[in-house]
């Protein structure tokens, strides 16, 4: 978990930019990517400590493989399920405390057992190490286009 706290920390430095923007890269500004990523942390996290392990059935999914192996998500090929896109008007201060309540939620999965698992809507079924790993990635994903945005 300590990859997703070091990325949290990049998005950290990046919250006083929240209202850059290059369309040329992306349709959103910095903070969208931020928030987006906020929630999308904490969401899986919720639902990863609430589901039930003996609920879980391992089925094949090459997107799946594909991704986790190779560390990355190509741009602009899925689009964001409604509950993660942000829906409210954020600032830096919201940011910040939006921050510090992923850093809680990220703290809280080391207390469940590996047999957790959150139903991904692309990639299936994840157990808890697949999960975070799904998170390293997606989080890196909108860190590359912040940082993008940032050198245009």
């Amino acid at each position: 978990m300590k990859n997703l706290e070091n990325l949290l920390d990049h998005f950290e430095s990046r919250i006083q930019l929240f209202t850059n923007e290059n369309l040329a890269i992306s349709k959103s500004n910095i903070g969208w990517h931020i928030e987006h990523s906020l929630l999308t942390i904490n969401g899986v996290a919720k639902l990863l400590v609430q589901s039930n392990p003996k609920n879980y059935k391992w089925k094949f999914n090459f997107v799946r493989i594909l991704v986790l192996k190779r560390g990355r998500i190509p741009r602009g090929r899925a689009k964001a399920p409604e509950v993660v896109v942000p829906k409210i008007t954020y600032n830096e201060t919201l940011l910040l405390s939006h921050l510090e309540q992923t850093r809680k939620s990220i703290s809280e999965l080391e207390s469940i057992s590996k047999d957790h698992y959150f139903d991904h809507p692309y990639f299936g079924k994840l157990k808890k190490k697949d999960t975070i790993r799904f998170l390293e990635i997606h989080t890196n994903h909108h860190l590359e286009i912040i940082e993008d945005i940032i050198n245009s």
